[in-house]
């Protein structure tokens, strides 16, 4: 996996001298194609397809902006979406995490911003233009997403303008080649190209349900962060004036066998942390963090990325055949600035950290 901000590939020839084998072999898929082309042209759920993506372009287009930057290694450009009328403005972290000297194109203007937060660990950045009103996107909903769901990006490739493409959810992921996000991601079968990172993923009503984040394969699929997520971080931005993850100091592993739909069990109360005098004991199944609902192991990731510092966050156990929940505040994990996009992989039967101090490594 890797940003969206790739160097430019040799070019190709268009043609190559070939044997009439070659050739021949050539031949059968592009006639194949240029029938199917035709008959796709002719399907009528192509055209609908055509037309509801254009219509959302048509909607959307006017609060997606070109973002230009300056970094330590040169000039940047990205693509980013006001979120609000006053002119706040939703980016990846590759694209204004570690920059400056911030402008962005509006209506054929170019106006400044500037970088107001940028959170390594959601993978996204936020920027402020100074402008009186701003058009936005509304906020639609990831967790209605299924796979195979139709969705739409908009986004600056390269030097070209505003440019729209189609795809749909191909999965929702917690990791990657082994390694574990900082929580659910949304892949999608969607092309993308470079100067597309931050771009909005679009469902057919035109709603922004994620933000892209990286790109898989060279460009041909890429993950989005789910608006979900990116909305914790901006609640936060304006509660506290920066992202506060938080942590409980509970660390769970599978379960020999599931108790009332868990196999999330307690194996640790780490000492001097918000929950170790909370009541909750090893060996009790984890059931519930939060208004997050726990069903293995590998659910206390989102349960976790959910939870802000200074919360109270109600937890939800089972013991004995009894259920137990504890209120338990949230403190500031002391690994909380560090790079933290993706976690490391674990080993059968390793617990899993419902905090951050796990090793962790940077997104590629």
């Amino acid at each position: 996996m890797s940003r969206l901000c790739v160097s430019d590939g040799a070019q190709r020839p268009l043609a190559s001298s070939c044997s009439p084998k070659v050739l021949f072999r050539f031949f059968l898929p592009l006639t194949f194609c240029a029938a199917a082309s035709v008959a796709l042209a002719q399907d009528p759920t192509a055209g609908t397809i055509s037309r509801e993506v254009k219509e959302v372009f048509d909607r959307s287009a006017k609060a997606v902006v070109k973002i230009h930057g300056v970094d330590q290694h040169g000039e940047l450009a990205g693509t980013g979406f006001f979120i609000d009328p006053l002119g706040t403005i939703y980016t990846a972290y590759s694209v204004g995490g570690e920059a400056g000297n911030f402008s962005v194109e509006v209506g054929g203007k170019r106006i400044p911003a500037r970088a107001v937060l940028a959170d390594v660990r959601s993978g996204i950045a936020l920027l402020k233009a100074d402008m009186p009103a701003s058009p936005s996107l509304p906020v639609g909903k990831a967790g209605a997403l299924g796979v195979a769901t139709p969705v739409v990006t908009i986004g600056y490739p390269l030097d070209l303008p505003e440019t729209p493409s189609f795809g749909m959810i191909a999965g929702f992921d917690k990791k990657f080649l082994g390694r574990y996000f900082s929580t659910t991601h949304i892949r999608v079968n969607l092309p993308t190209q470079r100067g597309e990172a931050g771009a909005p993923l679009l469902n057919l009503q035109g709603e922004v349900v994620g933000i892209l984040v990286s790109s898989v394969d060279n460009g041909s699929a890429c993950y989005a962060l789910p608006i979900e997520a990116a909305e914790k971080i901006r609640n936060d931005y304006v509660r506290f004036g920066e992202a506060r993850h938080g942590w409980i100091g509970i660390n769970v592993a599978e379960a020999e066998k599931p108790v009332d739909g868990s196999r999330a069990e307690m194996t640790e109360i780490m000492n001097d942390t918000p929950a170790a005098d909370c009541g909750a004991q090893p060996g009790d199944i984890l059931l519930q963090v939060g208004n997050k609902a726990v069903h293995e192991p590998e659910d206390v990731i989102d349960a976790s990325f959910f939870i802000s510092a200074g919360d109270t966050v109600p937890i939800t156990v089972e013991r004995d055949g009894k259920k137990l929940t504890f209120d338990v505040r949230a403190g500031v994990h002391p690994a909380s600035q560090r790079p933290a996009v993706i976690a490391s992989p674990l080993s059968p039967g390793q617990a899993i950290p419902l905090r951050l101090g796990s090793p962790i490594d940077r997104t590629p």
